[in-house]
């Protein structure tokens, strides 16, 4: 946990499309988080990949989340409205970023992979090629350790250089990278500890970096287990998840709280979720995921 005495947590979606459950997993775990240590809980709409994002897709994941009884305590923040904070800290880096020529399929060619990921091997890293201009900026990583211990991923040490390489702070189309605004949000918000999925672990030594960089504290981290579907990939768009539903909220967030192993009794399976909700913050054990992974 930071400095920061005061617990803030948040749960950030993107609108590319309507929840499914592995998000709900990761909204109630993190809200219940938040509710166990008396703590503040919001909702950010992390709509700054407008190409990516679908229409009324934002609507949509509110009133999903209201459906379920989880309330943001603060109004809800859009990414899509923060260009003038990024273009900040984008100026803040100034001694840390160099402009980049190259196009995908010149990267794709010479670099190196690391599991799923393509590691820029710094072609632009001494100055832009004779007659090329500048597509993308990057963020200088120099030999660099990024280490953390994670709430349930125990520690995690990251060798910035080889695992992460240079990487993007604002894209050849003009928008700022994830990384960087999610790390200037965070510190808007005063966020001190982030609890959502495993798949973005890799990622997290990113934003510390640029933390380190910026000057901002750094939050506690726990990243919970993600959802799967039959065939053992990652609930989400691209593997066609099915909206949640909520129809039957209260069975759908118990059916949730199994998967975060919190053993939730049978008798609430039929109750209201508000009664729900209480007896799974009060009872809330991030240390029971952790036994059963």
């Amino acid at each position: 946990m930071s400095s920061r005495t005061d617990y803030r947590g948040r749960f950030a979606p993107s609108p590319t499309g309507p929840l499914h459950f592995g998000s709900l997993v990761a909204a109630l775990a993190s809200y219940l988080d938040a509710r166990h240590h008396h703590g503040t809980w919001l909702v950010r709409i992390e709509d700054l990949d407008t190409p990516r994002c679908v229409l009324g897709a934002a609507e949509r994941i509110l009133r999903t989340l209201d459906a379920f009884g989880l309330y943001s305590d603060e109004p809800i923040l859009y990414q899509s409205q923060r260009t003038g904070a990024y273009q900040s800290a984008f100026e803040r880096l100034a001694e840390h970023r160099y402009a980049c020529a190259c196009t995908r399929r010149e990267i794709a060619d010479s670099a190196m992979i690391r599991g799923d990921e393509l590691i820029y091997p710094g072609t632009c890293r001494g100055g832009l090629p004779p007659s090329r201009d500048p597509r993308s900026w990057r963020v200088r990583v120099d030999q660099h350790f990024i280490e953390f211990s994670d709430r349930i991923q125990g520690e995690f040490k990251q060798d910035m250089r080889q695992e992460a390489g240079d990487f993007i702070l604002k894209r050849a189309d003009g928008l700022f990278a994830y990384q960087l605004a999610v790390v200037v949000d965070d510190e808007a918000q005063g966020i001190n500890a982030i609890v959502r999925g495993a798949d973005l672990l890799n990622s997290t030594p990113r934003q510390i970096y640029l933390q380190h960089l910026l000057g901002f504290p750094t939050p506690s981290h726990m990243h919970i287990p993600v959802a799967v579907n039959d065939r053992g990939e990652k609930l989400s768009k691209q593997t066609k998840a099915v909206p949640v539903q909520t129809e039957d909220p209260t069975g759908m967030l118990y059916n949730a709280l199994l998967f975060l192993r919190q053993s939730p009794p049978a008798s609430l399976r039929t109750g209201s979720v508000r009664q729900l909700l209480d007896w799974a913050t009060e009872n809330w054990n991030p240390e029971k995921i952790i036994n059963n992974q």
